[in-house]
């Protein structure tokens, strides 16, 4: 997004950390009568009175029944209000969902295209497991590696055009760890089979957890944190990122904070590095 841009707009872009519970949905996306983590994402925003532009974008789709110590949801608001507040409200209207945090960077992003990785857990029972730790640390270090990988999908994933994925795969005695830049659908839960038992079946959503969500050094360059720190006359807030300053200033005020000419915003940017001015 361009700078200029930026400044002109009042809208900001949210990223919501959140976790849920798998048993609690049954799908991913949202899908007419069936309970959904998207679906019920929206609707407590909805009734929170938050509104966006386009639509929620998801850092990691997950199948029925997978659950999540961290995924990301991501939205386009003019929404600029207490996020602390937010997180609290979310959280009284579910049980089966909770926001972790909320982060503020740049509108308007494709969200997929900012991810990195991924990291899965598979933790299945120990008195299903079939095979000796030798025997699943070796086929770990076999499945690990940047190869194409639709052997280890569904028939969704043997559709895709692009079936070539980076993956590491590690075993610490109670669960199966995976990392990856992408996966494919069931894949983890056939791979887990694998190691686990020496059979390709589609072992159980139960056992399977999105652990994290890894966004690229890009991304994390544009978040923005308030820095009380700068106080400026006239200045109401201000936001920082490793890449941009936002001095947020009243409508009535902001001719005055630029200066005839722009000679004072001339004299802030020299102090302060780039920066641009936003009206609240």
């Amino acid at each position: 997004m361009e700078i200029r841009s930026l400044e002109k707009s009042s809208k900001n872009g949210y990223l919501f950390y959140i976790s849920y519970k798998g048993s609690k949905f049954e799908s991913f996306d949202e899908n007419k009568d069936k309970k959904s983590v998207k679906g019920e994402f929206i609707r407590i925003l909805n009734e929170l009175g938050i509104t966006w532009a386009k639509g929620v974008q998801q850092a990691g789709r997950t199948d029925a029944g997978v659950s999540a110590s961290e995924n990301i949801l991501y939205i386009s608001s003019n929404y600029n209000g207490d996020r602390q507040e937010l997180i609290k409200e979310f959280n009284k209207k579910t049980n089966d969902m909770a926001i972790l945090r909320i982060e503020k960077t740049l509108p308007n992003l494709v969200l997929p295209d900012m991810v990195e990785a991924r990291e899965y857990i598979y933790k299945y029972p120990q008195s299903k497991i079939t095979r000796s730790m030798d025997e699943i640390e070796k086929t770990c270090e076999e499945l690990s590696g940047e190869y194409d990988v639709s052997p280890w999908t569904d028939f969704k994933g043997e559709k895709l055009k692009e079936t070539v994925r980076m993956v590491e795969v590690s075993y610490d005695g109670e669960e199966l760890l995976f990392y990856g830049s992408s996966f494919m659908p069931k894949q983890v839960r056939i791979m887990s089979s694998y190691i686990l038992s020496g059979e390709k079946k589609i072992f159980p959503a139960k056992y399977l957890t999105l652990n994290k969500v890894i966004l690229k050094d890009e991304l994390m360059k544009w978040i923005f944190k308030e820095d009380t720190n700068i106080t400026i006359e006239n200045v109401a807030k201000v936001e920082v990122s490793d890449k941009l300053k936002i001095f947020y200033v009243r409508k009535d005020k902001k001719s005055e904070l630029i200066g005839k000419k722009g000679v004072n915003i001339k004299k802030l940017r020299k102090d302060y590095g780039k920066l641009i001015v936003r009206e609240i």
